[in-house]
């Protein structure tokens, strides 16, 4: 493990590579936290660019931890998933950053990619009495009883559902077996929550909503994936469908990936999420494939 300084902060410059099975990864990763005690964190800060129920007005409280237990070749947030960029913050200092997002007005605390700091997370947060919604948000490569550990804890859950086949899941995330284990995590989610619920300004309390990003040249993925959230979650799941994918990352070998997604391929998928009945949910507009939506990862609001 080696570090550095920025701005008289210490960081992580590399933890390990993520390995491509998650019970490798997560043990792996969880050694290397546990003897580090603590969490490491790039940006903790209002955001206004997530659905409109968890956005709400006035943003909500992102927690952006570093690391991920899997490796997306298109990842827009690659200086803290495969960069490992961040700071290493304590569970006190942790709480802290909670307490602080609130102040500013957060609807929400939005834990972003915390698979492998599950069980610190689930730790601190039987600590913390949180007077705002708990929001885990993550790729959806989960393992169940880890979730179990979390019921209770969690108000709402924000996972994607990313594929179906395990061809495409190891080329584009290094994970043959990704849906296995994000089919029965997304399904452990809904057991948890239930049904959604609001404020009375449309703010989400309780819930789950599954995101999928629509790929590239890889429309028949997004269609299984509709048609599995369809036929396995209950009618009133909320769905959020992205068409937000901006070529990042080192895309050599991917050429089906060097480009946006065409308008074709984007009514192509939202035809068939409405002939499946798909209609509680939030679709993204072709405009939101910009770089200017994706957060500086400056260390902003960290506390350590």
């Amino acid at each position: 493990m080696k570090g550095g300084s920025y701005n008289g902060c210490f960081f992580l410059r590399c933890l390990p590579a993520p390995l491509r099975r998650l019970t490798e990864t997560g043990a792996a990763l969880w050694r290397i936290l546990r003897d580090a005690a603590g969490f490491v964190v790039a940006r903790a800060a209002l955001h206004q660019w997530e659905e409109p129920c968890i956005s709400g007005q006035h943003g909500s409280g992102t927690v952006f931890f570093s690391g991920c237990s899997l490796r997306c070749v298109y990842c827009q947030n690659q200086q803290i998933s495969l960069g490992r960029y961040g700071a290493l913050v304590t569970e006190e200092n942790l709480l802290r950053m909670f307490d602080r997002l609130i102040e500013q007005g957060a609807h929400n605390l939005n834990l972003v990619n915390p698979t492998h700091y599950a069980p610190m997370l689930a730790k601190a947060l039987k600590k913390y009495c949180s007077p705002v919604p708990v929001i885990y948000n993550s790729g959806g490569y989960e393992r169940v009883e880890m979730l179990k550990a979390l019921e209770g804890l969690v108000d709402i859950y924000l996972p994607d559902l990313k594929y179906v086949d395990s061809a495409v899941s190891l080329r584009y995330s290094g994970a043959a077996d990704y849906f296995d284990y994000a089919s029965k995590a997304i399904l452990e989610m809904s057991r948890q929550v239930g049904k959604a619920t609001f404020d009375e300004n449309g703010v989400m309390k309780k819930g789950l909503i599954v995101r999928h990003l629509i790929l590239p040249r890889n429309t028949a993925q997004s269609i299984k994936a509709l048609t599995w959230i369809r036929e396995n979650l209950p009618e009133e799941t909320l769905v959020s469908l992205m068409c937000q994918y901006t070529p990042c990352g080192e895309l050599e070998n991917f050429p089906e990936l060097q480009r946006r997604l065409t308008r074709r391929e984007y009514e192509k998928v939202v035809d068939q999420m409405l002939e499946l009945g798909l209609t509680g949910g939030y679709l993204q507009e072709l405009s939101s494939a910009k770089e200017e939506y994706i957060p500086p990862f400056d260390l902003t609001g960290v506390i350590i």
